[in-house]
């Protein structure tokens, strides 16, 4: 049964902060700075603040005084422990605790809300089976619709931590450089194939130096976010051959403001799906290491209302977080706190839990209905792309947030690269 917090808007199972979930976050408010924050029903707890008071201690040195996660990460499984168990008991109804903690409530509707840790470095894996069929159906044929490699490897590429933004930080369309078929060279341009990726995002805690287990990846992880992977198709189909994305991946990668610890998702672990090939000793799992957690997509375009186009599960994955985290290592590569690792898209099964647009309109062939009375093959200016998740317990549900954001339309070029310029200086 769900537990109960002094906190009334925590209670009844309608919203994503219950006291089983107790997400972690950066805020602030007006002309004040960023600060680490708790999400608990409709209110934010400055546990910074409580930190400076005394009523919260780690390990006897601070750990919340910059506004970021960061310094707790690094600290490692017992201090994470330490830390929800201390959070929990402030919390929960009946806490003698209550007169200290009350004052340091924030409403999150007065709350701006930050990145909340700093990234050390971006990993994007291709992790989804239906999705992997689906665009190679689409590019190779469904004969050859899996590379060869992807049933052994969890593949993936190194993006770019730069680019990654938090939740409600508009995305400015890209330019660059795309060639049609009938063209015989490529040309500069604003992407217009720009696309969404429905993902889940792992955040490293502790680091590591070497090579590493499944189980041992698995107590790595600090938590779990939502993840768009903004992504521009035509850019990538000229671009991706023969090292994979680049620029048509690094303009914006999207996660959701709050980070739903491990801790907190055990109840929903999950198996991932059954194995079409033996994995590697190395690759294969203690026990089941994904997680039940329903995800959709949400499209509004620009004055209009909001149409899901897509609902899925984080337990399609073929390959867990741990799995790719354990595989990330396996050369020697060492992992640093803050590395994030996004999952690759989260298709099902059915065209309905297609985590892309790419697939929902089949490479631009089947139109999707949005507000009853447009249509999106790919991402238009003003439309806004909404990703939720939550998982359900018995009177309550886990929830991420939502990672949002709006696609503002492409920047002016500067005059030394317009297409004229060349002409001018030939």
């Amino acid at each position: 049964m769900a537990a109960r917090s002094w906190v009334e808007s925590a209670n009844g199972g309608a919203t994503d902060f219950p006291i089983e979930n107790l997400p972690y976050g950066v805020f602030s408010t007006a002309g004040g700075a960023p600060r680490c924050g708790v999400a608990i029903g409709d209110f934010v707890l400055d546990v910074a603040a409580l930190e400076a008071a005394g009523v919260l201690a780690l390990e006897g040195e601070p750990r919340l005084n910059e506004p970021r996660w960061n310094p707790v990460m690094g600290a490692g499984p017992a201090v994470w422990a330490a830390l929800r168990a201390r959070l929990t008991a402030l919390l929960a109804e009946g806490s003698a605790d209550r007169a200290a903690v009350e004052p340091h409530l924030v409403p999150l509707a007065l709350a701006t809300l930050h990145l909340p840790f700093r990234v050390a470095e971006y990993t994007d894996f291709y992790a989804g089976k239906h999705h992997a069929v689906n665009v190679g159906t689409m590019y190779r044929g469904p004969e050859n619709a899996l590379p060869p490699n992807w049933l052994s490897i969890p593949i993936g590429y190194n993006g770019r931590a730069s680019s990654v933004v938090v939740s409600g930080t508009d995305v400015v369309r890209p330019w660059g450089q795309v060639k049609a078929p009938e063209e015989a060279l490529p040309r500069f341009a604003p992407a217009k194939r720009f696309d969404l990726e429905l993902e889940f995002g792992a955040i490293v805690g502790t680091p590591s130096k070497s090579m590493v287990s499944v189980a041992e990846a698995d107590a790595m992880i600090f938590g779990y976010v939502l993840l768009n992977d903004w992504s521009a198709r035509d850019i990538q189909t000229w671009e991706y051959q023969p090292l994979g994305p680049f620029q048509a991946k690094a303009t914006a990668t999207t996660i959701s403001p709050w980070i739903v610890t491990k801790a907190a998702l055990e109840p929903f672990r999950a198996a991932t799906p059954p194995r079409e090939r033996p994995l590697l000793p190395y690759l294969r799992e203690p026990g089941p290491l994904s997680y039940d957690i329903a995800l959709e997509v949400g499209l509004t375009p620009a004055a209009g209302k909001e149409t899901v186009i897509s609902r899925s599960n984080v337990r399609e994955l073929y390959y867990s977080s741990a799995q790719q985290l354990a595989h990330h290592t396996s050369c020697g590569c060492p992992m640093s706190t803050g590395d994030l690792l996004g999952s690759g898209t989260i298709s099902g099964p059915e065209k309905e839990s297609r985590g892309s647009l790419l697939e929902l309109s089949w490479n631009g062939k089947e139109p999707v209905e949005v507000d009853g009375a447009q249509t999106r093959t790919f991402l238009e200016d003003g439309d806004r792309l909404t990703i939720r998740g939550h998982a359900r317990g018995d009177g309550y549900r886990i929830g991420f947030g939502d990672c949002t954001g709006v696609v503002l339309p492409a920047s002016p070029l500067p005059e030394w690269a317009r297409p004229e310029a060349a002409s001018a200086t030939a």
